[in-house]
């Protein structure tokens, strides 16, 4: 809550994953598109994109720049890109090359300085550089989190360990999101939003419906997250 006299802080979130392709990018450019119709001037950021086709047009960076509606310079939006599809700090020790910390942190201080969503590379234990995993990145940037997670079995688990990792570093969660990312279902998707709000006590939100048509899956990563931006506009 800000003090009285002073502006409300714009909302800002870490996007993480309890694991990777659990629909991170989806989550955050359906953030950016709430935060931008809400007047909020938001701005995406993807420190660190490995699995590039093409390193002078990152895909997830890009993603996230048109959903802010953002004409940030790459360079800013997303400092470290590498073609293999490994961790960024495997990409990087293939190539013989240490992501400079440095440029990451310089490239936030010109990116976050109002609304942001970040983007992290997998799960929170995924190594940047030598010295730092994902959830150190967090740590810096003192963000709080929305959690991807799988809405079908395993995702107890999966969830849990990533929270008991949050809490450790005393990094505050704003929600977790469960999607689904394939079109099978199982019988554990009935109990699994319930429990976690009950064992955890935080927000759940989703599932996420499998859609593979890409308009229709956006909108409903929006409708999940509008929870979290309550003054945004009327949807375009």
């Amino acid at each position: 809550m800000a003090r009285r006299g002073t502006s409300p802080l714009p909302p800002r979130f870490f996007v993480t994953g309890t694991d990777t392709g659990v629909g991170k990018t989806q989550a955050s450019c359906a953030l950016l598109s709430l935060l931008a119709d809400a007047g909020h001037a938001p701005q995406g950021f993807k420190p660190y994109e490995s699995g590039c086709a093409s390193l002078n047009a990152p895909a997830d960076a890009l993603a996230l720049r048109e959903a802010a509606r953002s004409d940030l310079p790459l360079e800013l939006v997303c400092p470290h890109r590498f073609r293999a599809p490994l961790a960024p700090g495997i990409a990087a020790r293939r190539l013989g090359r240490e992501p400079d910390w440095r440029v990451t942190l310089a490239a936030w201080e010109r990116v976050g300085r109002g609304s942001v969503v970040v983007e992290g590379a997998g799960g929170l234990f995924v190594p940047l550089d030598a010295s730092h995993d994902v959830i150190d990145l967090i740590a810096a940037l003192e963000l709080p989190v929305v959690l991807v997670a799988r809405a079908g079995l395993g995702t107890l688990n999966h969830t849990a360990l990533s929270l008991a990792a949050l809490a450790a570093r005393n990094i505050p969660v704003a929600a977790v999101l469960l999607s689904r990312s394939a079109p099978t279902r199982d019988p554990s998707e009935r109990d699994n939003a319930a429990l976690l709000a009950e064992r955890h006590a935080l927000q759940v939100l989703g599932p996420v419906p499998y859609l593979v048509e890409s308009r229709r899956r956006h909108a409903a990563f929006r409708a999940a997250l509008a929870p979290l931006v309550p003054d945004r506009a009327r949807a375009r």
